[in-house]
């Protein structure tokens, strides 16, 4: 099913509409803890307090956007409030841990040095994947005249890609041939997640 026959049938159901939102902000928020996780215990640059305030704001935002569906609905994380729950809380950790992998046979990294290019490259993928999600959402949003909106994040999530960019232009000259390897490994846990969600919304 595609990405869009899938948010479609997401978006004409309040109650599958509301888990999705939830799910996007568990899935921010997760990406907020992340990137906090990443830090160094003393040398914190403004740009990863200012990528994980955002995330965190992401999150509080989509949280915020279930008021315009039905207040009383996905108070809590908890998987009975999720789409495909258990594909949500593995997606980022699996991502994670295989590139934790990937970049220690490749720049034998350790410690803080793996923490800090783990979180370039998982971010990188992330934010890629976020500037074809969340705009192919909005598209349905606008179509079906919800009043939930999702443009702020779009805005956002570009900005971020810009800077992620930055960072691993300094991080190695031959990043972009081990950024593909990772969006690679993103694809896999993306395709997975979208087949979990299909599942659950033509159910």
């Amino acid at each position: 099913m595609q990405l869009t026959t899938v948010l479609e049938n997401i978006v004409n159901d309040n109650v599958l509409h509301s888990k999705w939102l939830n799910t996007l902000s568990y899935m921010e928020n997760a990406g907020a803890k992340k990137i906090s996780a990443s830090e160094h215990k003393e040398e914190v640059t403004l740009l990863i307090l200012k990528h994980a305030a955002e995330e965190h704001r992401h999150a509080y935002y989509l949280k915020k956007q279930l008021a315009k569906l039905d207040e009383n609905l996905c108070r809590t994380y908890s998987n009975a409030e999720l789409l495909a729950p258990n594909h949500t809380k593995y997606y980022l950790n699996t991502l994670d841990v295989q590139v934790c992998r990937y970049l220690k046979d490749h720049f034998k990294l350790s410690g803080y040095e793996l923490k800090f290019a783990a979180y370039l490259f998982v971010t990188y993928a992330i934010e890629v994947r976020a500037d074809e999600l969340y705009p192919i959402y909005q598209d349905v949003l606008t179509a079906k005249e919800s009043k939930v909106t999702v443009k702020s994040i779009i805005l956002e999530e570009e900005g971020h890609l810009e800077e992620m960019l930055h960072q691993l232009k300094e991080f190695s000259p031959d990043w972009e041939k081990h950024a593909q390897e990772i969006i690679k490994i993103e694809q896999q846990m993306f395709t997975d997640w979208m087949l979990g969600l299909a599942k659950e919304v033509s159910n």
